[in-house]
């Protein structure tokens, strides 16, 4: 199998009729791709890990009720998405971990833990078409068309999708900053 292509419909067919080899070898196969994916998916690197991990589980356990041998690049993608999707709803665990060499105050580390707070509080509050795309444009990085590709969308729906996103995140934001200082009547 060369290096850049998901395994061919022949392995496929042999691991969805249980041939244990063939399921190994399909797992095999599919380990590079599905590591890209998560890591171009995913929140942070351990992230990623775990949700390939999870993901090639998935692979090793369901492969007999994949439809079509041609669909197995799409359905791993939706697997390591929903995973890496389940993951950024959890919110962030590993990132206290990495050690700070600057000395912060009590109170900026307060403060931005706050403010971290809300922009997750206002992104995970959007709809879920608007949160997907937001999340794969602005904090992971995709170009407009990647984002359109990944998601089935037309581009122009892409971004009318992401402006909304933006838009309502913005507004979420600026009304709590109004609260906060008193200026909601401007």
């Amino acid at each position: 199998m060369a290096e850049g292509t998901w395994p061919g419909a022949r392995l496929i067919a042999a691991a969805q009729g249980g041939d244990l080899e063939s399921i190994a070898a399909l797992v095999s196969g599919s380990h590079p791709h599905v590591r890209r994916f998560a890591r171009t998916l995913c929140a942070s690197p351990e992230d990623a890990e775990d949700a390939a991990q999870e993901a090639l589980i998935i692979l090793y356990r369901k492969i007999g009720t994949l439809r079509a041998s041609g669909a197995l690049a799409s359905w791993m993608f939706r697997i390591v998405r929903n995973e890496c999707l389940r993951r950024a709803r959890l919110g962030p665990r590993h990132y206290d971990e990495v050690p700070d060499v600057s000395v912060v105050s009590a109170e900026d580390e307060v403060l931005r833990r706050l403010e971290a707070g809300r922009v997750a509080a206002a992104i995970a509050a959007l709809p879920a078409d608007q949160r997907r795309v937001l999340i794969m444009r602005d904090i992971q990085g995709y170009s407009g068309r990647m984002v359109a590709d990944a998601l089935g969308l037309s581009l122009p729906a892409m971004k009318s999708r992401l402006h909304r996103a933006r838009a309502s995140v913005h507004q979420t934001l600026q009304g709590a900053l109004d609260s906060v200082s008193g200026e909601g009547d401007d």
